[in-house]
């Protein structure tokens, strides 16, 4: 088990790179049968789900668009409670298959902030994909139908997750040696 350091804390190896490869093909096949011939729009939600949204799009196989928006609402190790858009979306969604990529649901608080932007914007279907759910934590109604792992409520790092910006180019996901 690896251990590393970003900033002051420590932080071992949880999930592996080859695990995490093969989920992600997993749910890119997945997502392929249940698109084929829709042209699904991916969007992901900056900064973390970078990596992750990269992977799955490269596992889909059938058409598929992929564009991103910035949303935060995160400093440190916990959620501010306010979620800011710094990057808007320039796509139409309005009679489009949307599928937002988040790196992880936890309290829901994005994603609740967001999703009634997009309703608004009538796609043809609204789906989620995560790349981590934390189901003890979420505070919100938050569908999630692709989930890549499900979590306990611990801070990690990795696969595009970071602490206070490092941490994000680590391949695997690493969660605190103290949690």
């Amino acid at each position: 088990m690896a251990i590393v350091q970003v900033h002051d804390k420590q932080f071992k190896t949880y999930i592996s790179n080859e695990a995490i490869q093969q989920r992600v093909a997993a749910l890119g096949q997945q997502i392929s049968a249940d698109y084929e011939g829709k042209n699904p729009l991916l969007i992901g939600i900056l900064n973390g789900s970078f990596v992750f949204a990269a992977d799955l799009f490269r596992n889909i196989s059938t058409a598929a668009e992929i564009s991103f928006i910035k949303l935060a609402s995160y400093k440190g190790t916990s959620s501010t409670g306010n979620v800011i858009t710094a990057i808007g979306m320039e796509e139409s969604v309005t009679d489009r298959h949307v599928i937002i990529v988040e790196d992880i649901v936890d309290t829901g608080k994005t994603l609740h902030a967001f999703l009634p932007d997009i309703i608004q914007r009538q796609p043809a279907s609204l789906s989620i994909a995560c790349f981590l759910s934390k189901p003890e934590a979420l505070q919100y109604d938050i569908s999630t139908k692709y989930i890549g792992f499900e979590i306990p409520n611990n801070f990690v790092v990795g696969y595009g997750l970071d602490y206070d910006g490092l941490g994000r180019n680590l391949p695997d996901l690493y969660t605190l040696v103290n949690d």
